[in-house]
């Protein structure tokens, strides 16, 4: 098996064992479905769901939907209004910016149970992955949008803390779109270096170091979410084309 199936496969058996029985259900299919559609801009921030376009573009029917429509909306990928149904819900700066901090929180406490917790073969596993994926010149940027979400969250499940990891995924999920900004904009050399850098103090089992490190690589500023996501709706709406998989 290579390293990147490796890492993969871990994230798969995790999401198997939390559907119960390793198969998707129609809901599940609609969620993940739906939720690909909202990040790569199928269905644009601020636009309503065509239930009936939806439901038969996914071959799924109204009720396994309109239960998928609902967790996303719990979730905050959705808004609700009375007798007009569902909408995709617009990015809002100071929205994304309390993500990114309780981003900071997760991944900065995940990363100083890693230093302790993380075996050896996993981090070897982690170092191989960063190798394969380093040359980005033919990859599209969702790709490297997944890339980088595998660098984190597989620090995460290094930690042991599989509560951290659920609460990072649902962050990484709403925070995608200003993703796909900064990957397009910083490019993944810059930040697979920071990567290593990381990885370098956890496999030398630096707490302190690997946490101020983690929070640098993410904190971002309010005017700089406020910018992405003005570039993030110019792109969508004046038709810029984000390359897409």
């Amino acid at each position: 098996m290579t390293t990147n199936a490796k890492v993969a496969s871990a994230s798969d058996r995790e999401e198997r064992r939390a559907r119960g029985d390793g198969k998707e259900s129609m809901v599940e299919l609609a969620y993940r479905r739906i939720l690909a559609m909202i990040n790569e801009f199928e269905i644009r921030p601020g636009e309503r769901i065509n239930e009936v376009e939806v439901s038969r573009k996914l071959g799924v029917s109204r009720t396994p939907l309109r239960e998928a429509l609902n967790r996303l909306a719990i979730e905050g990928f959705l808004t609700t209004q009375p007798s007009r149904g569902f909408f995709c819900k617009s990015l809002d700066p100071n929205e994304i910016f309390q993500l990114y901090q309780l981003r900071t929180v997760l991944e900065v406490a995940g990363v100083r149970l890693a230093t302790q917790n993380a075996r050896d073969e996993d981090l070897q596993n982690l170092r191989a992955f960063l190798d394969s994926t380093a040359d980005p010149r033919h990859e599209p940027i969702s790709a490297l949008v997944s890339y980088d979400e595998t660098f984190h969250e597989s620090i995460m499940r290094m930690s042991g803390n599989m509560e951290i990891l659920r609460t990072l995924k649902n962050v990484n999920d709403r925070i995608r779109p200003i993703r796909w900004i900064d990957l397009n904009r910083r490019g993944r050399p810059a930040t697979q270096e920071e990567h290593r850098h990381i990885l370098m103090m956890i496999v030398g089992r630096d707490a302190d170091r690997a946490a101020q490190l983690m929070s640098m690589h993410i904190e971002k500023r309010l005017d700089e979410i406020d910018t992405s996501i003005r570039q993030l709706y110019g792109d969508i709406f004046v038709g810029q084309a984000l390359a897409r998989s």
